[in-house]
C-alpha cells in the first residue's frame, strides 16, 4: 500500500479522497490554486502545494507542474479524481515516466474509450449492444445529414470526444439539423478542442442506466447499477442504486455485458459503463444499447458505495498498488436502495445558469451523507462547477430512501448564492418520480410545475418579513415590543411590508394588502393558525426562511432605496464568463428573441437574445473579453 499520494484535483472530490486516506493511513497530499487558497480540501490535507493561477489551464491541467509537486512532496502515486486530467492518456504516461503510478486505468484504456466512435466499434466488436447511429470519419456537413435522414429523426448530435452534455444536440427534423450541426460543432471545439461529432438514434423513451465496473487489468467485476434518468440539459441532478423496476435478468444482461466491455481493454480501477435504455415497454434486456465508457471514478459513486458496502476509493488505492480485486463476483450483494442530490449554486428559473457569491450560511442535515468541497464563508468561485454539495441518503426501501432524501434536503440551509435546493425537494415530491416512473425527459416535460413548487409561498414570505424586521427570535421577540413601533413598515431589496406587534410571539404581516397572522408557539412557527417547519436565520447575507420553501431577503434602509430602471434596453451577462462571439453591431435593427452574443461559462455555451424589437445603441462588449455576472453587454435604443 502506498504511504503517501497527491490528489490531483479539487473540492468534493478531493475532500473525498482526502476521507479515505485518512481511513486507511495514507499521507494525503493536496495541491491548490490561487482562487483555492483557503479551500477545505487544502485544509483537510495533510500537506498541500501551490501549483498556479485560477484559470484550469494555469493550475489543474498543467500536468508537468503537478507532477513535479508529487516528486518533491515524496508521493507515490497520483489520484485524479474526476474531470481536469482524469481521463488525460498524455497525462497517465507522463505520471508513468516520472516513475509515479496513476491510480486509474492505462493510457491505452483511455484511449480506447476517449473517442465515442472508436469505442463504440470495439463494443461491438466485444459483444456489447450499441446505438444505431453514425460514428465514421467523413464530417462534411452534407453527409452527416445525410446519414441523420437515413437513421431517422429524431436524432441526437454528440461530440465525438465530449462529456457533460457538451457539444450535444437534439434534433427533431431535417430542416433543424444545419443550425444544431454548427452548434454542437462549436461548443464542441471549445471545451475539448476536437470538433468531431456523431450521430445517434433519439429513443423516445430514454432512460440513463449505467454500469459500475471495477478490474484489476485482467479481469473485472460489476458493482450493480445505478438510474441517472433525472437530467436537466443532459446533465446528471438525482440518481440512484439500484435502478426502479429493474428485474434480474436485465441486470444479469447489463452486468455481463459492462464486464464484457471492461475485459476488452483490460480495465484497471473504478469505471462506469453508460448504456441508453429504451423504457417504454419497462426494462427488457433487449433494450439496451453503450453509450460510452467514463474511465474514472463517478461523482455518483456515493450511491453504489450505499448499497454494496465498499469504499470505492479504497479499492482504488489497493489495486493500483498492486492487489488484486478484493472481491469476486459471487461476493458482491445489493443492500437496501440510495439516492443522491447534487446541490449546486445555480439559478434554476433562468435556465440552470451557473451563480457565484459568498456562502453566508450553510448548513447540513444531520441524517445524511453529505460531500462537500465548502464551508459556510467560501466563496463559489466563477472558475470551476458550481457544486456546493452532494447529498446521499440510504434506507432499506426506496420509498424510505426517498423520504429520507426529500427531509435531508428540507434541513439543509445554504444562504449567499442562488441554489437548486427547492428545485431538488420539488423533484422528490414528484409524484411520478415517487413511483419509479423516471426518463430522461421528465425534469423538460413537468418543469413548470415544478418551478411553481419551488417558488416562495406567501407564507414564507411572511416568516422572511418577519425576519427582516428582526423579531423572529423568540427569546428576545416579546422583549421588542417594550420598545419597537407595535406596526412600523420593514423593506428590504425589492419590496416592502408593514408588520404589527400583537404581543409576545405574536404579529401580523401585511404583504400586497393580504395579512398573515404569525405566531411562534410550542418551538415551532404557525402561519395563519397552520403549523410550518420553517427556520428564520439572519446571517451577513441577509436574513433567510428554509424548511421546504426557502427565501432570502437582503433588508433595506428606506431612505437608500432608488427605483429600478426599465427594463429590457439593456443585455446584461448572467454570470461570469467569456463572450464567445457578438452577432450585432450599433445601428442594426433586432427583433424579440435575435440572437445577440454567445457567452461561455462552466464550459457551455449560453446564448442571449433579444428582449424586445429596436436598434442596437451600443456593443458594451466584444468577442474574447471575460465579464463579470451583470455587466451590460448590448444596449438597445430607448423606446420612443
Amino acid at each position: 500500500m502506498f504511504s503517501k499520494i497527491l490528489i490531483a484535483n479539487r473540492g468534493e472530490i478531493a475532500c473525498r479522497i482526502i476521507d479515505s486516506c485518512r481511513r486507511m493511513g495514507v499521507t494525503s497530499v493536496a495541491v491548490y490554486s490561487d482562487a483555492d487558497r483557503g479551500a477545505r480540501h487544502v485544509a483537510m490535507a495533510d500537506e498541500a502545494v501551490h501549483i498556479g493561477g485560477p484559470a484550469p489551464r494555469d493550475s489543474y491541467l498543467r500536468g508537468d507542474v503537478i507532477i513535479q509537486a508529487a516528486l518533491d512532496a515524496g508521493a507515490e502515486a497520483i489520484h485524479p479524481g474526476y474531470g481536469f486530467l482524469s481521463e488525460n492518456p498524455d497525462f497517465v504516461d507522463a505520471v508513468e515516466a516520472a516513475g509515479l503510478v496513476f491510480i486509474g486505468p492505462s493510457a491505452r484504456a483511455i484511449r480506447a474509450m476517449g473517442l465515442k466512435d472508436a469505442a463504440k466499434a470495439l463494443m461491438q466488436e466485444a459483444g456489447v449492444p450499441v446505438v444505431p447511429g453514425y460514428h465514421g470519419d467523413n464530417q462534411d456537413a452534407a453527409a452527416l445529414a445525410a446519414e441523420a435522414a437515413q437513421i431517422g429523426y429524431p436524432v441526437l448530435i454528440k461530440a465525438v470526444a465530449g462529456g457533460g452534455g457538451k457539444g450535444m444536440r437534439r434534433v427533431e427534423r431535417a430542416a433543424e439539423f444545419p443550425d444544431a450541426l454548427a452548434s454542437a460543432i462549436g461548443e464542441a471545439q471549445t471545451a475539448f478542442g476536437n470538433p468531431a461529432v456523431l450521430i445517434e438514434k433519439y429513443v423516445t423513451a430514454p432512460r440513463h442506466i449505467e454500469v459500475q465496473v471495477f478490474g484489476d487489468g485482467q479481469r473485472a467485476v460489476h458493482l450493480f447499477e445505478r438510474d441517472c434518468s433525472l437530467q436537466r440539459r443532459h446533465q446528471k441532478v438525482i440518481e440512484e442504486a439500484p435502478a426502479p423496476g429493474m428485474t434480474p435478468e436485465m441486470r444479469d444482461a447489463m452486468g455481463a455485458a459492462a464486464v464484457r466491455a471492461a475485459e476488452a481493454i483490460g480495465y484497471a480501477g473504478a469505471g462506469t459503463i453508460e448504456f441508453i435504455v429504451d423504457g417504454s415497454e419497462g426494462l427488457r434486456p433487449d433494450r439496451f444499447w453503450f453509450m460510452e465508457m467514463n474511465t474514472r471514478l463517478q461523482v455518483e459513486h456515493p450511491v453504489t458505495e450505499a448499497i454494496t458496502g465498499i469504499d470505492l476509493v479504497e479499492w482504488q488505492l489497493r489495486v493500483a498498488s498492486g492487489e488484486p480485486l478484493p472481491a469476486r463476483q459471487q461476493d458482491l450483494r445489493i443492500t437496501g436502495h440510495a439516492f443522491e442530490a447534487r446541490l449546486y449554486a445555480e439559478d434554476v428559473p433562468a435556465g440552470f445558469l451557473p451563480a457565484t457569491g459568498r456562502l453566508a450560511h450553510l448548513r447540513f442535515a444531520g441524517n445524511a451523507r453529505n460531500e462537500t468541497g465548502v464551508r459556510q464563508g467560501d466563496s463559489i468561485s466563477p472558475w470551476y462547477d458550481p457544486m456546493i454539495a452532494k447529498i446521499i441518503t440510504h434506507a432499506p426501501t426506496r420509498a424510505i430512501a426517498l423520504r429520507a432524501l426529500e427531509q435531508a434536503l428540507v434541513d439543509t440551509e445554504v444562504a449567499g448564492t442562488v441554489t437548486n435546493l427547492d428545485f431538488l425537494i420539488a423533484l422528490t415530491r414528484h409524484e411520478g418520480f415517487r413511483r419509479g416512473e423516471v426518463d430522461t425527459g421528465l425534469i423538460a416535460r413537468d418543469l413548470d410545475s415544478l418551478l411553481d413548487q419551488a417558488e416562495p409561498s406567501p407564507e414564507t414570505r411572511a416568516l422572511a418579513t418577519l425576519g427582516v424586521a428582526g423579531l423572529h427570535d423568540p427569546d428576545v421577540r416579546g422583549g421588542a415590543t417594550l420598545w419597537s413601533p407595535l406596526r412600523r413598515t420593514v423593506t428590504w431589496e425589492g419590496g416592502e411590508g408593514v408588520v404589527e406587534v400583537l404581543g409576545p410571539g405574536r404579529a401580523r404581516v401585511t404583504l400586497d394588502d393580504t395579512t398573515h397572522d404569525v405566531a411562534h408557539e410550542g418551538g415551532r412557527w404557525w402561519v395563519n393558525g397552520a403549523p410550518r417547519r420553517s427556520r428564520i436565520v439572519s446571517h451577513p447575507a441577509g436574513v433567510s426562511v428554509f424548511g421546504g420553501r426557502s427565501l432570502t431577503l437582503v433588508p433595506q434602509d428606506p431612505l437608500d432605496r432608488q427605483a429600478e430602471a426599465a427594463g429590457g434596453g439593456v443585455t446584461l451577462s448572467p454570470m461570469p464568463g467569456l463572450v464567445k462571439a457578438v452577432f450585432v453591431v450599433a445601428g442594426q435593427q433586432v427583433q424579440a428573441g435575435d440572437r445577440l452574443a454567445i457567452l461561455e461559462a462552466m464550459k457551455m455555451e449560453h446564448t442571449l437574445t433579444a428582449a424586445r424589437d429596436g436598434t442596437v445603441a451600443e456593443v458594451l462588449a466584444e468577442a474574447g473579453a471575460q465579464v463579470e455576472a451583470g455587466a451590460p453587454l448590448i444596449r438597445l435604443e430607448d423606446d420612443a
